[in-house]
């Protein structure tokens, strides 16, 4: 692919913000594939490592990371696990950026779709760019048929209760406007399992522009995911929240 170009009066900042938790042997390969990317396509980039607390030593890696890339890598450590939406909203904290990238560092969003990510918003100026599984080409590869079904299902629900005009509601592979997403923070509660889905269905309830790229979504490689039945239960409540709310 072409190198994408920035838009005129001066180059843009991609931020990119990745929560951890115990992915002590991810976390390389990901910032490598980054910095490849990004260094490919001659854009400015930083990357903002939200950790945990993780046990692992998940942190340790990070700081020699930090060294490896300087001056692209920080690391904004917390003292525990406390939740993925807030990882997010503490990173935007620190993140440079005009545009923030969220992404899982577990290679189930690969970098090598950013580029379209970032093509997409510069020919549409959209607001907030989404990655998705489930329109044109895009794919989950890895899941077993119940999980396959579980997470189209969400989709489905969300989609007929809430039409948001969003194939991929539960998805966190995205590029957002900066102060488009400082905004959707101040006027958006939930903060778990349920983010994703309540920043669409705000931003759409907003008049905020919405651009979709489909992505091939793979399970992860090393470590275990971090999905249960109580962020199902979660995600339903936020659901019925969501419709009773907009």
């Amino acid at each position: 692919m072409a190198p994408v170009k920035a838009k005129s009066g001066g180059k843009d900042l991609y931020s990119v913000i990745l929560p951890t938790f115990n992915e002590r042997q991810n976390l390389p390969i990901i910032t490598w594939l980054l910095n490849r990317t990004f260094t490919e396509q001659n854009l400015d980039w930083e990357l903002v490592i939200v950790d945990d607390g993780s046990p692992d030593g998940t942190q340790t890696v990070a700081k020699q990371l930090i060294k490896a890339y300087h001056p692209h890598v920080q690391l904004q450590a917390r003292t525990g696990k406390l939740g993925l939406g807030t990882a997010y909203v503490h990173g935007l904290k620190f993140a440079k950026g005009n545009y923030i990238i969220i992404m899982d560092a577990d290679f189930s969003h690969h970098p090598k779709f950013i580029p379209q990510m970032i093509a997409k918003q510069l020919a549409g100026n959209y607001d907030i760019v989404t990655g998705t599984r489930y329109a044109g080409d895009g794919g989950v590869y890895g899941w077993d048929l119940k999980r396959k079904l579980t997470s189209k299902g969400a989709n489905i629900i969300a989609d007929t209760v809430l039409r948001p005009g969003v194939s991929d509601l539960t998805g966190s592979f995205r590029l957002y406007k900066r102060s488009v997403l400082e905004k959707l923070f101040e006027t958006t509660d939930a903060r778990g399992f349920t983010m994703q889905m309540a920043l669409a269905v705000t931003a759409k309830a907003k008049g905020l522009s919405i651009g979709e790229v489909p992505i091939s979504f793979v399970d992860r490689v090393y470590g275990d995911s971090k999905l249960g039945g109580e962020e199902i239960v979660e995600y339903m409540k936020g659901v019925l929240q969501l419709w009773w709310t907009t």
